[in-house]
């Protein structure tokens, strides 16, 4: 298991025709790489996440309980083909696309679970919870079935909170510290899924 990259982001405006009351608004998703397997540059994680990084909407998204966004690598691939399928584009997404700040390798949402420990390199970070999509992730993916995919397929990624600060760099190498294992984050995306379908927030 190891860290492929680091991305960060500005606040800037989103567009996207994704949803009923805005046609912009303003969102950090648009991501970039700072620190990759070829450019391995270190960068300062603090408390609030990695140094850089911006959130539009902090009571969403940031703070010291979801300072970091992980995704893994695995889904791209499901990803590329459903937008390629959906948008009639050839789509091959950058590290980054979904928001996140860490994008990893070799660990999934079935595999990990609230209160597990991750120890990235010389840090370590607590497992929090899902990310949950909106329709700045419809916006982003230009298509407006991004978030329901997201739940549907599992592929949500997951919050840590920032336990030891310091600087990491792409390529590090990930271990996981067993917390209880009561909730894996697989099972909080099921329950949200199943939450949307009994208020028809899918249909």
């Amino acid at each position: 298991m190891r860290l492929l990259s680091i991305s960060t982001g500005k606040v800037m405006p989103l567009f996207g025709s994704h949803h009923p009351n805005y046609s912009t608004v303003a969102s950090a998703i648009n991501k970039q790489a700072v620190s990759t397997l070829a450019s391995p540059a270190p960068v300062e994680i603090t408390r609030l996440g990695a140094v850089g990084d911006e959130q539009a909407d902090p009571s969403v998204h940031g703070g010291i309980e979801k300072a970091i966004y992980v995704y893994p690598i695995e889904h791209y691939a499901f990803w590329n083909e459903l937008l390629s399928r959906e948008t009639k584009k050839s789509v091959e997404l950058p590290l980054g696309a979904f928001g996140e700040n860490f994008t990893i390798e070799g660990l999934l949402e079935t595999e990990i679970f609230v209160g597990d420990q991750m120890q990235i390199g010389d840090l370590q970070f607590t497992v929090v919870k899902l990310r949950e999509p909106c329709f700045k992730f419809n916006a982003k993916m230009g298509y407006k079935g991004a978030a329901k995919a997201m739940l549907q397929s599992g592929f949500s990624g997951w919050y840590l909170r920032v336990n030891q600060t310091g600087a990491l760099s792409a390529g590090a190498e990930i271990q996981v510290l067993p917390g209880q294992r009561i909730t894996s984050i697989a099972d909080q995306n099921l329950a949200l899924f199943n939450r949307g379908n009994q208020k028809n927030l899918w249909d």
